[in-house]
Formats: structure tokens, sequence, C-alpha cells
């Protein structure tokens, strides 16, 4: 295991087609405030301008280090980023986004105070369309500082509290401030396969091993970027095996950490995901006729594990749409679903967002 450097902090960068947006990134990172940085870019694969710009970045700067690697996904980036990593703590920022210049002086200050292992901030949406509003996010931890015992008393609603996405874990890991050991103890449970929902598989282990967690309060200095073609999207029509391959994964880390059980809620956010995946095959493909689509939906719907969500999930404090919806998708009214979303719903939106969320 590598052991902890007298360098503060690394940040790791996945790069792959983004020379539209990777200058406004990296300049953020350089225009922070906390001294002893160093920014690790990893270039998976880009058949873009990217590569040559992360190259110019490191001749220029002696903080910034470079990694051209074949493309394999998001996961295996920043994975790869890690192994270079030689900061006690490690942080990501996603390439399309940027961060205010405090941002990382800030979480570092807390971090070092408290010696903690998680140390979390918000976010704000930022929209290239100018008419939909930014807005802030953050993880639903409402203290500055929380011990074991503290974060052992949140297991309960984890990863759902009875809402539909309700987790109190939020799970993107560019809104947090690692410590590097404890990244490292549990990149084993990061599939590469994963291809929705993959931060989820780094940071619920890591929290499951915290000893402290603190959260910067009212703090939103991470600017999560929706371009219009992330709010349109494309079909996907495996979109569906990607949530069941994801809830697996987060099952399988339950199962060996052996800290609580975890069961209920990860079927809870399984049944969240799958109206995201209906709404995918409504929305997205309905160039393809009414009929197919309902066929598609109906095999999402009548899937075993879905079958068993419907049934089971324990989710008390859904808001009346989402309780017709479900309902509907378990009495097997699927030209209803179709209808529902396709002309009273209108979640091009909500997807987008959702979709860069997960």
């Amino acid at each position: 295991m590598k052991m902890e450097s007298s360098k503060r902090l690394s940040v790791i960068v996945p790069v792959y087609n983004v020379e539209r947006y990777l200058e406004r990134c990296v300049d953020s990172i350089l225009n922070q405030t906390v001294e002893d940085l160093e920014i690790i870019l990893v270039d998976d694969g880009s058949t873009d301008g990217s590569g040559a710009m992360c190259d110019a970045y490191a001749e220029k700067y002696g903080n910034v280090r470079v990694h051209h690697k074949p493309n394999g996904g998001l996961t295996t980036a920043w994975k790869a980023g890690l192994t270079l990593a030689s900061g006690k703590y490690v942080g990501f920022v996603d390439s399309d986004d940027w961060i205010d210049p405090d941002m990382y002086e800030r979480m570092l200050t807390l971090a070092e105070r408290e010696d903690a292992d998680v140390t979390v901030c918000g976010l704000v949406f930022d929209f290239e369309d100018p008419k939909i509003p930014k807005r802030n996010e953050i993880s639903n931890f409402k203290k500055e500082v929380y011990d074991r015992k503290d974060l052992e008393e949140l297991f309960p609603t984890l990863i759902n509290d009875g809402h539909f996405f309700g987790r109190t874990l939020q799970p993107a890991r560019v809104t947090k401030l690692f410590r590097a050991k404890l990244l490292l103890q549990n990149v084993q449970f990061c599939d590469d396969k994963v291809a929705v929902g993959e931060d989820l598989q780094i940071t619920f282990p890591v929290l499951l091993d915290t000893q402290k967690l603190c959260v910067v309060q009212d703090f939103y200095p991470y600017h999560y970027w929706i371009n219009n073609k992330s709010i349109t999207g494309q079909y996907d029509g495996g979109y569906m095996e990607k949530v069941k391959l994801l809830s697996g994964r987060i099952q399988a880390i339950s199962e060996a950490k052996e800290v609580y059980d975890f069961t209920a809620q990860i079927r809870n956010d399984f049944l969240s995901m799958t109206v995201l995946a209906v709404k995918n095959e409504i929305y997205r493909n309905y160039k393809s006729g009414r009929r197919n689509v309902v066929d598609n939906v109906r095999r999402i719907c009548e899937d075993a594990q879905v079958r068993e969500a419907l049934a089971k999930h324990t989710m008390d404090k859904l808001s009346a749409s989402i309780k017709l919806y479900l309902w509907l998708m378990r009495k097997g009214y699927y030209n209803l679903c179709y209808w529902l979303v396709l002309v009273f719903f209108k979640v091009h939106y909500y997807l987008g967002r959702e979709y860069k969320r997960q």
C-alpha cells in the first residue's frame, strides 16, 4: 500500500473528449488557494484534442501529471489516477465541471482540524440552458462533525430513508475529500463494468469504514455542468441491466462489510432506479413506436427482481405521483405508464439531471 507523503492533496480528473470544457476545469483547480496540491489528468483514450491539452498543462505546470490509457470508462480512469496519487487526501473533479477557488482550502482545513476520513461539501447544478435555474444539493448530513457512533446511527437511512431516491448519502465522489488510505483499501469493491451510479460503489464502502466524517455546512463550491446534450440524452437500451449490476455490487459490498443489513434500503434504491429505466424506455425510445416501447416496459416490470421490489419495498414517504406510477407498474398498466410519462409528466429535464447524478 502506498504510504502517505508530505503532499496534502491529490486531485484526480478523468478526461474523455472534453476539449470544449477542459480548460475551464483545470484552470479552476490550478486557481485553488490551497498549497501543496497535485493534479492528475487521466486521459481515458480521448479521440479529440483533450490528450494534447493535458500534455500542454503538464509541460507548463510542475504540479500537473498526465496519464494516457486506452478507453475503459469512468471507473477505470479514476482508479488509474488513484494509483498515481501521492497526497494524504484525494479529491475528484470531472472534466466538464469546475470548482470555486476556496473549495479545497475550506475542506482541508476542516479535515485536518478534525482528523477526518471523509469531508463533504455541496454542489450547484449549472445548466447550459439559461432558462433552467441553478439548484444546490448536499448530502443529508445535518451536523459539521460525525464520529463513528453518529455515523452508525445514520445507517438505517443511509441508502434510502423512505423517500423516492431518499439517499442520506449523496454518492458523488466529486463533493468528497477522502483520506487516501481509505480509498486504496476499498478500491477492490469497484467493478469496472458498472456504468450507472459508479460513484456509489466507492463512497458506500468508504463510508462504512469511516471513523469520522465532516461536513462544510452551507458550502456549494462544486459546479456540476449539465449541457443540453446531457439533458436530452440518448436512448440506452441496456440501462436496466446497468441498474441491476449496480444494485448487485452494492449488495455485495453490504454483505462483505457486515456492519449493517442494508438489503431493504438497497431494494428501495433499486426500485427508484427502475422507475428511471422505465422513463428512459418511454421518453428516449418513443420514436421506435408505442407498441415496441410498451413491450420493453413490460419486460422491465415483469423481471423477477423488479417484481420483488414492487411487492416488498418499504418506501413510506412517496409522493402521490410516484405511488400512482409504482401501482401502475405493479398492476401491469403499461400503456398508462407510457402515456403518463410522455404526455403528462414531461420528465425530460428531470431524467437528464438524474442520469448525470446517478
